[in-house]
C-alpha cells in the first residue's frame, strides 16, 4: 500500500465573491521513501494541495488516505491526532515564534502532545545536532540567517517523528549558500519510512526528485487539434476550472460565458455571437477556465489551437468564424496522418 494515496480531491473556496477551484479532481500516490516535488506556478494550487493533506484545510471532495488512514472527514482529537503525528509541515515563512529560542520552539511541539520535559529536551537536542545547530540552541530564530530558520523548522517538523513532510516552498527566502544546506536535508529526510512532498517553484530542487508532480501543466506545441462543435441549447463547451488547449470562434448562435458565484446562481459574464471568438487567455498564459461556456440556444463553434488562431488573426484581422478555412484543414490532415 502507498503511503499517499490522493484521489479525485477537489478544494474550491470564495474569492471575490466567486467560486474558485484551484485543486480539480487531482490524483497523486506516492511510496515511502519517495521524496516528491510539486512544481507549479505562483497561483496553481501548491500551497492549497498541501494544506489539504496536512489537515489544515477540508477539501470540497475526494480523498486523502495516509499509511491507510482516510484524513478527509476527520475532526476533534483524531484530527489532531493526525496534525501531530502523521504530518509535519516546513513553512515556507518558517513560522517560529520569535520569543522562544530555538530549542524552545522544538520542545513546544512535544510537550504540546504530551511528552515530559526530560524528553522533550533531549528530543529537542538530538534534532538540532541532525540539521547542525546545536551551537545555536539558546538563541532566538531572529538571531539566526534564513537558512538556519528553515533548519530548526524541518527539525520541528520532525519532533513527533511524522510518516509524512510536507515543505512549502522550502528555499523560498534562501541564497545560494544557504539552499545547499537545506536540500542535502531535505534528501535525507526521504528514507524507508518516511515520505517527502516539496512544494516549489525552484528547479534547484529537481535533482532530488524520485518524482516530479506538475501542477501546471506544460503548454503542447499546437494545443491540440482543431475541433468543430455542434451544441444543443444549454449544452456545456467548458466549465470552469477545465485546462484549456483552444480558442473558440462562433460559427453560428450565441455562446454564455458565466461565472461561478460562491452563494448565489452563475453570473452571466457575456454573451458571445457569430463573428467573435472566446477563450484565448487559458491556453495564451497556460490558465485553467476563468468561466463555464454554454450554448444560448443551438450553436456552432470552431475551436482553434494558438498557433493556427495567431495565423488567422495575423491574415484576416478575425479568427475563422465560418466554415473551416484551408489552415484549419491543413492541420486536422497532418493531425490524422500522425
Amino acid at each position: 500500500m502507498s503511503l499517499l494515496e490522493v484521489s479525485d480531491l477537489t478544494v474550491e473556496y470564495a474569492s471575490g465573491g466567486y467560486l474558485i477551484r484551484p485543486i480539480h479532481e487531482f490524483n497523486l500516490s506516492m511510496e515511502r521513501g519517495e521524496l516528491g516535488i510539486l512544481l507549479g506556478a505562483s497561483g496553481s494550487g501548491k500551497s492549497t494541495l498541501l494544506s489539504a493533506l496536512a489537515g489544515l484545510l477540508r477539501p470540497a471532495g475526494g480523498s486523502i488516505r495516509v499509511d491507510g488512514q482516510e484524513v478527509v472527514g476527520l475532526a476533534g482529537r483524531a484530527l489532531t491526532l493526525y496534525r501531530q503525528r502523521g504530518v509535519g509541515v516546513v513553512f515556507q515563512a518558517f513560522n517560529l515564534i520569535p520569543s522562544l529560542s530555538v530549542r524552545e520552539n522544538i520542545e513546544l511541539v512535544l510537550l504540546t502532545a504530551g511528552y515530559s520535559g526530560h524528553h522533550a529536551h533531549a528530543r529537542s537536542e538530538e534534532l538540532l545536532g541532525a540539521v547542525d545547530l546545536l551551537a545555536h540552541t539558546r538563541k532566538r530564530p531572529g538571531q539566526l540567517s534564513g537558512g538556519q530558520q528553515q533548519r530548526v523548522s524541518i527539525a520541528r517538523a520532525l519532533a513527533l517523528d511524522p510518516r509524512m513532510i510536507l515543505a512549502d516552498e522550502p528555499t523560498a527566502h534562501l541564497d545560494y549558500i544557504q539552499v545547499e544546506g537545506v536540500l542535502n536535508i531535505l534528501r535525507e529526510l526521504a528514507d524507508a519510512d518516511r515520505t517527502v512532498l516539496v512544494a516549489t517553484h525552484d528547479d534547484r530542487l529537481l535533482p532530488l526528485a524520485d518524482r516530479v508532480i506538475e501542477l501546471t501543466p506544460r503548454k503542447r506545441r499546437t494545443g491540440g487539434p482543431p475541433e468543430r462543435r455542434e451544441l444543443a441549447d444549454g449544452e456545456v463547451l467548458f466549465r470552469q476550472g477545465d485546462e484549456g488547449q483552444l480558442v473558440y470562434a462562433v460559427e453560428s448562435g450565441t455562446i454564455q460565458l458565466l461565472r461561478e458565484v460562491a452563494n448565489g446562481p452563475d453570473e452571466v459574464i457575456t454573451e458571445v455571437t457569430s463573428g467573435r471568438y472566446f477563450g484565448e487567455l487559458a491556453p495564451l498564459f497556460n490558465l485553467p477556465r476563468s468561466a463555464t461556456a454554454k450554448a444560448l440556444g443551438q450553436a456552432v463553434v470552431n475551436g482553434l489551437p494558438l498557433d493556427i488562431f495567431r495565423d488567422q488573426m495575423r491574415e484576416q484581422g478575425t479568427p475563422v468564424a465560418g466554415p473551416w478555412s484551408a489552415a484549419v484543414e491543413a492541420a486536422l490532415l497532418e493531425e490524422g496522418a500522425r
